[in-house]
């Protein structure tokens, strides 16, 4: 088969397209033939640094769109045939980025019929993310006020629609080109980060942070008294994060996405029902997945980046 894979940490150059062995799955495994993979922000850093995965050579990508080409022992929720989506388990099961991957059966759920591959790839890692972040750990209920930066980038984007299904009042940071998306998308409130000051907001009860540093530490003034910060940034320190939130009466958790089942199947259970959709910035094949990276390594994507697999 096909994959985009890397010997060494660095730029777009280090992507080489190279025909490796066709995986089999084992108990409990499907295998997948893979139509769509979305690209995530954590692949553009993974390529870079040997950071939560530390192999080479290494084939990128978590998010999968394709069909059940073959079921290991023990596997009685999919059969041979099914269209399904998912997230390879993170940080350790990245591999979506080839013409076939084995994935845990339960880390996918069926695609919707009423989205294409593309569109079902670019959802499972952000949207899951901003599930777990706004259902699991905050439990956000109706009437909280929710400020979510990076509002129009892959996770912020879903955090938008979902907070806005949990009966939230919603803030997104963005530049302002982006401001009419949110808006479409739910967004109650949206500033402009490049010239508006986001702690100017009347306090909120969470915060979700994509972007760490300054930002994460800056947006602990904003909440209320008993308030959170859920981060999923790379870039925080958990337990400086958490004292400094410690000293101003508030909460910080840090948190990593996990693969899912339940929370993939409340995330299509909205798709399917019109609720949920994915904004797709760029699509590119598999042999131009340097393009996709170049794209996001400037830091302006809006919504996802998806690889198509002929």
């Amino acid at each position: 088969m096909n994959a985009i894979s890397q010997n060494t940490y660095g730029g777009t150059e280090v992507l080489h397209q190279v025909r490796l062995d066709r995986p089999a799955p084992g108990p409990s495994e499907v295998l997948v033939r893979v139509r769509a993979a979305g690209m995530n922000p954590t692949d553009w850093k993974h390529r870079q640094f040997p950071g939560l995965v530390d192999r080479l050579p290494l084939v990128l990508g978590w998010d999968v769109s394709g069909v059940v080409e073959a079921v290991g022992f023990g596997v009685a929720v999919h059969q041979v045939g099914d269209e399904v989506f998912g997230m390879l388990p993170y940080p350790h099961g990245a591999g979506a980025f080839a013409e076939y991957v084995v994935a845990p059966a339960r880390a996918l759920v069926r695609k919707p019929a009423a989205i294409d591959h593309v569109q079902a790839a670019a959802i499972p890692l952000a949207a899951l993310t901003a599930w777990q972040a706004l259902v699991d750990v905050a439990d956000v209920q109706p009437g909280r006020r929710v400020l979510i930066h990076a509002a129009a980038g892959g996770v912020g984007h879903f955090a938008v629609q979902i907070a806005k299904e949990l009966g939230a009042y919603v803030i997104g940071t963005a530049s302002a080109p982006k401001h009419d998306l949110l808006r479409e998308l739910g967004a109650d409130e949206v500033i402009d980060y490049r010239n508006q000051d986001f702690t100017a907001v009347d306090p909120v009860d969470l915060v979700l942070d994509a972007l760490g540093g300054d930002t994460a530490l800056r947006s602990l003034d904003v909440l209320k008294p008993g308030g959170r910060l859920v981060s999923i940034s790379l870039m925080n320190l958990p337990g400086q994060l958490a004292e400094e939130a410690a000293a101003r009466g508030v909460r910080a958790t840090a948190m990593l996405v996990e693969a899912d089942q339940a929370g993939m199947r409340a995330i299509a259970d909205l798709v399917a029902a019109g609720r949920l959709r994915a904004v797709v910035d760029a699509v590119f094949p598999l042999d131009q997945a340097a393009k996709g990276h170049q794209l996001g390594d400037t830091g302006h994507v809006t919504g996802k980046v998806v690889l198509t697999i002929p």
